[in-house]
């Protein structure tokens, strides 16, 4: 994973999630950036997320692994709320299902625990908090959110995670369904990010 924009300084994604890795690559591409994963880096450590918000845990692996690469470091922490669920997954979305967790089955959860909520109770949103650290302190963050429904069952099969059950309605489809650049445009990692590259661009001009 390289950025187009030339060398640039290193920007380590602190991700192993390859797809958030894509769309948080994809929308940083025209910064003066050279992106380095954490395999890059050779960094075999992982931060326990025990925090307890999805901005504590976005700061806590920022810091981390700044720490470690000694690289400028973004990390992120985004998760499904749903309102019929207390805000479930929420902290716990990408482990929903156990320690075994994998999307297909963490969307099989979520389903068949609504499996009796009506449409008009299925409300739901997308949060995403990213963290931007040198030397493992935070130097910026970003929030974003987009809200949607979970639709009966999966439909499409671009994205990833619970994109296949969350109805976008302005769209009038499911994340999975929208192009990488249309979810992007409205997503909460989108929201997010757009955010952020503001914050970055003016990090790396100082």
């Amino acid at each position: 994973m390289t950025s187009e924009a030339g060398p640039g300084e290193p920007l380590l994604i602190a991700t192993t999630n390859r797809g958030k890795a894509r769309e948080i690559a994809a929308a940083l591409a025209t910064l003066a950036v050279r992106f380095v994963t954490l395999v890059d880096a050779g960094i075999e450590a992982v931060c326990p997320e025990t925090e307890k918000t999805l901005a504590a845990n976005a700061r806590a692996k920022a810091e981390f692994y700044s720490r470690r690469s000694g690289l400028l470091t973004l990390a992120e922490d985004s998760g499904l709320e749903i309102k019929a669920l207390g805000g479930g997954p929420g902290i716990l979305s990408a482990r929903f299902s156990g320690p075994r967790a994998t999307d297909a089955k963490n969307v099989s959860k979520v389903l068949r625990l609504l499996a009796s909520v009506p449409p008009s109770g299925r409300r739901a949103r997308f949060v995403c908090v990213m963290a931007l650290a040198r030397n493992g302190r935070v130097v910026a963050s970003a929030r974003g959110v987009v809200r949607g429904t979970i639709a009966a069952g999966p439909k499409g099969t671009a994205g990833f995670g619970y994109d296949p059950i969350f109805y976008y309605h302005p769209r009038g489809k499911t994340f999975a369904e929208l192009s990488p650049a249309e979810k992007n445009a409205v997503s909460h990692r989108g929201r997010a990010l757009a955010a952020m590259k503001v914050r970055l661009h003016r990090f790396l001009s100082k």
